[in-house]
């Protein structure tokens, strides 16, 4: 199959380009990207030999967006999402690929899960899957999952998100195994004996709201000893959802030292503050909490000077009776591939970031950290595209959700941008024409 799509806009920062440019797209990979490309002879929208033309006249065309941190829920929560209802959400989000979390029943730390959730991925036809495999076995923090047997079946990095590994020793060892089978590891940094009992961030805020809290030291104190394993160890570490402002620090100072270190934040800890849940709104009970106003706009200027390098959704999906309860049984998390790009278009159009800015946090930094294909559109990579239309103003709706949880606390937000086209493989498989609501 041939694709040309027109008269769109490209940016790419991986090529440095951002401009007009039309990409030919054949058998799923990038043919050429130039100005002007020629349309071969034919009529309307399909040529005489076979060729779709796409106009994509005032629409921006990136590098497919890849989320890092998503959980799929299947196998075993099913009725909270699967595997093909999480890809439907992704493409509807403008993500061609996402990372899944191993916190599922059966836990992802064998090579059967993993195949398991790749098989589903296919028979989606959707967005590509990166199954993320458990640390330790069933995620309890003491012994090591079998990590090439993994990386053999599919996996593409290794974490117990959910839990952190408490045990130093264990920790260290996961470290210097995946390094020699060039494998990230993402931790969920957290020292539960702060956090034990926390409902949301500890502060006045919480005091007034009459909730446990959770310390920002909860975070920070594990950063500071994965940074120090790293550096010891002379590997690389990722860091999953930052909040504070203290957590920037500490990552800032590894840098300067040379430690392989690299961090994402999702959208509500940019977007959000903990003085937000004054209405005990479960939807914004997360892991960690949102936190403060200068917690909030300490991860923006991360974000901006690139000391956080990614912004990931942590879409974790929950049923209404998972939800519509009080505040102190819910469950922590809430959706968000389908609203991480509109919220952060937001910085840009805040100044905060550039665009291509933006698709370096959200597209190439990703696929860098987890060592997958994607990011760029250089001639002979995979047709991975989203297509957006800066200009379109929409209302958060979670009931348009392809998701199959609504646990958003985003229900009618305005916001301007989203993607209206998702492209993998030089395949269409969103259009916003044919899925709008």
């Amino acid at each position: 199959m041939t694709l040309l799509l027109k008269n769109g806009r490209l940016v790419d920062p991986s090529q440095d380009i951002d401009g007009p440019m039309d990409i030919l797209i054949r058998n799923g990979k990038v043919a050429r990207i130039a100005r002007n490309i020629p349309s071969p002879a034919g009529k309307g929208k399909k040529t005489d030999n076979g060729t779709s033309i796409l106009d994509m006249k005032g629409l921006v065309m990136v590098p497919g967006l890849i989320d890092m941190h998503v959980h799929l829920r299947e196998p075993g929560f099913e009725y909270k999402e699967t595997i093909a209802t999480g890809c439907e959400a992704a493409v509807a989000g403008g993500f061609t690929a996402v990372a899944c979390m191993a916190n599922t029943d059966p836990v992802n730390d064998n090579r059967s899960v993993t195949e398991f959730i790749l098989r589903e991925a296919a028979a989606s036809g959707k967005a590509r899957v990166y199954p993320v495999a458990s640390i330790t076995r069933n995620l309890e923090g003491k012994i090591l999952s079998e990590f090439w047997d993994l990386k053999e079946a599919g996996a593409a990095a290794f974490s117990d998100d959910g839990r952190p590994v408490t045990n130093g020793s264990v920790m260290r060892r996961a470290l210097e195994y995946a390094h020699s089978l060039d494998m990230p590891v993402l931790s969920h940094s957290e020292d539960p004996t702060l956090s034990a009992g926390g409902l949301m961030n500890e502060s006045l805020v919480s005091t007034e709201l009459g909730l446990r809290g959770i310390p920002a030291a909860a975070e920070e104190a594990m950063i500071a000893r994965d940074i120090l394993l790293a550096e010891y160890t002379r590997t690389s570490i990722h860091i999953c959802h930052v909040t504070t402002a203290g957590s920037v620090r500490l990552l800032r100072e590894a840098r300067a030292r040379g430690v392989a270190v690299t961090a994402e934040t999702a959208p509500h800890y940019f977007t959000l503050s903990d003085d937000a849940l004054r209405d005990y709104d479960t939807n914004l009970k997360v892991n960690p909490p949102l936190r403060s106003a200068a917690d909030m706009e300490a991860i923006r200027e991360a974000l901006r000077d690139g000391t956080i390098d990614a912004v990931a959704s942590d879409h974790a999906p929950h049923a209404l009776t998972d939800k519509a309860v009080e505040f102190d049984v819910a469950a922590f998390g809430m959706v968000g591939l389908e609203t991480s790009l509109g919220l952060t278009l937001k910085l840009v159009h805040k100044g905060v970031l550039t665009l291509p800015e933006l698709v370096l946090r959200m597209s190439l930094r990703p696929a860098q950290i987890l060592r997958v294909p994607g990011g760029t559109l250089k001639p002979g990579s995979d047709a991975d595209i989203t297509v957006l239309d800066l200009n379109r103003f929409w209302t958060v709706d979670s009931g348009s959700f392809r998701s199959r949880s609504r646990n958003t606390p985003f229900q009618d937000m305005p916001m301007k941008g989203r993607a209206v086209m998702t492209i993998v493989g030089g395949q269409v498989v969103y259009r916003e024409s044919e899925n709008a609501s």
